[in-house]
């Protein structure tokens, strides 16, 4: 049914390491806000909490890619898109420290 996700390219690496983060985060940022702590109003989770938890499927992905398909391109994609991730995480954070 999903033939084209067992395609070892670095292109669909590139392509799955961009849009899972993505979809995830912003499935834990929907949620975090509609549904905040009903005691004090705040939200569940930090922002950069969100944006780690957002790098979790990439993990899982990339074993799946490297250990059961055996596509080290792909592999090697989603792993280039986990370190940009990382890289724009650790720059927003920074950032938001020196506020």
């Amino acid at each position: 049914m999903f033939k084209f996700l067992k395609k070892d390219s670095f292109v669909m690496g590139l392509l799955l390491g961009t849009l899972l983060p993505l979809v995830v985060f912003g499935i834990l940022y929907f949620i975090n806000v509609s549904f905040p702590n009903s005691e004090t109003g705040r939200r569940i989770f930090k922002l950069t909490t969100i944006m780690i938890l957002g790098l979790v499927p990439n993990a899982l992905t990339l074993r799946y890619y490297l250990v059961n398909l055996k596509a080290d391109k792909s592999g090697r994609g989603i792993m280039f898109m986990t370190f940009v991730y990382a890289i724009v995480f650790m720059i927003f954070y920074m950032k938001e420290d020196a506020l």
